[in-house]
């Protein structure tokens, strides 16, 4: 059986699995600090800097204790004169180094992120339309928002947290063993289980901050999911039922935050248990040094104020490793969305197409032996042959499913035919550049999308450069003119997200006037009057003849009335051209055009007794 659709039943896509390379993750990390280079290298001198300076405070408590006070006891202050000026520079020198170290690291930060959003934006804006009709737009939005906002808290201070705690931890190091190196390696070797412990919180807790980014991903789904659709929500009573799948998804995201937040707290206690007992023992060992005479007082306490620091970088490590695996499972999500690639690509060697040969600004059409199966549908079209005149209007009708919409998909390049070719003007559609194949074929969809801003805005997005007097020949001719004039603000009426404030038949006019200012070669109407009253359906046709005047039109028709303005009537069955021909010879031939137009009209409030007419 050949369907049409694409649908989500099955996919993995709708449950936010997308496929990336292996080590994809760590690239797109690397892609986005290489930029920064210069600027790196200069955080990673301040920081070494600045923790040289912090970290100087206990040699200087070991010289004051085992040398500037007992030569201060004999009259000699000069030592502890040293100490002390040396003690405020050194504070003075890593107060500035960290404020710079901060300001660096943090305009690193901002940039990447800027970086990342661009390119995420962009790239989301190239892929094709098989991706955004399977991957759910509220899981977009996440990647697009709580995955890069996850990326700050570790580029904001997680990265020069980790840098801080590593070079603190070298300098320390470096510092026991030169103090006292039995003292020192002692303390070094307690850093293996500490080691140990973060290693296995690493492994658990990514696992958790995936299932929470997925977890947020969903409701972030739902969400957009309700909103967008919220009139037929509240049209079908699904509140309560909307209301407790949401619940679902909400429960599943506190348990995963819930998971995540005993995780971090497992750590800690592990951690801070290891590092106290380790602490205790050390400082008895040393102090029966101390007391037996093998270790001086001075270095003892040096020892004591460098272990407390050097075991508070493993919990310091904890805290940062939180936003480290939340950062990692958004940070693997992007890269797997970067890693789509178009399904539509762009000719490797573009051409143009020829000059028209035509009289009327139209082009002609033709499909050869075209086939188009959707990525999780059956076959839509099979061995389809079609070809259209420059300047024709064809009109598509058949059943629900029979492939309609599909034809028009296919001439706009959303999709690529699975097998055969679409041709325009004999020049392979897979051959035009993009930005010609746009100009040269504009597609009117059943529902006109409007973008937030002015109606004149929305009118010149196929041609920016069109001026206000342009805009409004355009309005006049498709007679939306007086309805735009009568608007609050006229061509200035800000339409609101989706055309919110216009009516569906005003959004209708917009879009064609859209299309006419655009000047294309060929119109697709994709169900354009479908779902409008009989009164402002037949303003519409007349503005779509004003559209289609002289221009090669492909006519998805829903409702018959709309194929009064066609020079051809294709019937499509199945994926399979059944009838081809004018309106008024298919009803003469009483087929299958014929059968449709009786049972379409028998529902209508009027049905002409001799309908023939109507296509004369």
């Amino acid at each position: 059986m050949i369907r049409s659709g694409s649908g989500h039943r099955n996919d993995p896509w709708a449950k936010d699995v997308l496929p990336a390379p292996e080590g994809a993750a760590r690239s797109l990390l690397a892609s986005l600090l290489r930029p920064h280079v210069r600027r790196l290298w200069l955080a990673g001198a301040l920081v070494l800097l600045q923790r040289g300076a912090a970290l100087t405070g206990p040699l200087l408590v070991a010289y004051t204790i085992d040398r500037a006070v007992p030569a201060w006891r004999v009259g000699d202050r000069g030592p502890m004169t040293t100490v002390a000026i040396g003690y405020l520079l050194c504070v003075l020198a890593s107060g500035a180094l960290q404020y710079a170290f901060v300001a660096v690291s943090a305009r690193i930060g901002q940039d990447v992120l800027l970086d990342l959003r661009v390119r995420m934006f962009g790239h989301a804006q190239k892929l094709s339309l098989d991706f955004h009709e399977r991957y759910p737009s509220g899981r977009l939005t996440s990647r697009l928002t709580t995955d890069v906002e996850a990326l700050r808290g570790l580029l904001d201070e997680g990265l020069a947290a980790i840098v801080t705690a590593a070079v603190s931890t070298a300098y320390i190091t470096t510092a026991l063993l030169y103090l006292d190196w039995p003292l020192g390696g002692a303390a070094v070797l307690v850093m293996g289980p500490l080691a140990w412990t973060m290693r296995s919180f690493r492994r658990r807790s990514i696992r958790v901050h995936r299932r929470r980014s997925s977890a947020t991903a969903a409701v972030l789904a739902k969400l957009a999911e309700t909103l967008s659709g919220i009139r037929t929500v509240q049209a079908f009573r699904r509140e309560a039922s909307n209301s407790a799948a949401f619940a679902v998804l909400n429960g599943e995201h506190q348990r995963t935050n819930g998971d995540a937040d005993l995780e971090m707290a497992r750590y800690v206690t592990t951690s801070r248990l290891v590092a106290n007992i380790a602490v205790a023992i050390l400082v008895m060992w040393g102090a029966s040094r101390v007391v037996s005479g093998g270790l001086e007082l001075g270095v003892f306490a040096a020892a004591v104020l460098y272990l407390r620091q050097l075991y508070d970088n493993p919990l310091r490590l904890g805290g940062v490793a939180d936003a480290y695996q939340s950062a990692a499972a958004s940070l693997e999500k992007i890269a797997a969305l970067l890693a789509q690639q178009p399904t539509v690509p762009e000719p490797p060697i573009p051409k143009p197409l020829p000059p028209s040969a035509a009289q009327s600004p139209g082009r002609s059409v033709t499909f050869e032996n075209v086939s188009f199966a959707y990525p999780t549908g059956g076959e839509a079209l099979s061995g389809f042959n079609l070809h259209i005149p420059a300047g024709q209007t064809v009109a598509v009708i058949g059943p629900t499913g029979a492939g309609k919409s599909t034809l028009a998909k296919l001439l706009a390049r959303f999709y690529d035919p699975t097998a055969g070719r679409i041709l325009i003007d004999g020049e392979d559609l897979r051959h035009l550049p993009t930005p010609e194949l746009r100009r040269t074929v504009t597609m009117v969809p059943q529902d006109a999308f409007l973008f937030s801003g002015s109606v004149a805005e929305n009118i010149a997005i196929g041609r920016p450069e069109a001026d206000a007097e342009a805009i409004a020949r355009a309005a006049r001719d498709i007679r939306a003119h007086d309805i735009i004039a009568a608007l609050p603000d006229g061509y200035d009426t800000d339409v609101r997200a989706r055309g919110t404030r216009l009516s569906a038949g005003q959004r209708q006019l917009i879009a064609l006037t859209r299309a006419l200012l655009a000047e294309p070669a060929i119109v697709i109407l994709d169900e354009a009057t479908s779902s409008l009253d009989i009164p402002t359906e037949r303003t519409v046709l007349h503005a779509m003849r004003t559209v289609l005047r002289d221009r090669t039109a492909l006519v998805i028709a829903h409702r018959l009335s709309t194929v009064q303005i066609a020079d051809r009537v294709l019937v499509v069955d199945d994926g399979r051209l059944v009838e081809d021909g004018p309106p008024a010879a298919l009803l003469a031939r009483q087929g299958r055009f014929t059968s449709l137009h009786r049972t379409w009209w028998s529902k209508q409030p009027t049905t002409p007794e001799d309908p023939t007419p109507l296509y004369e």
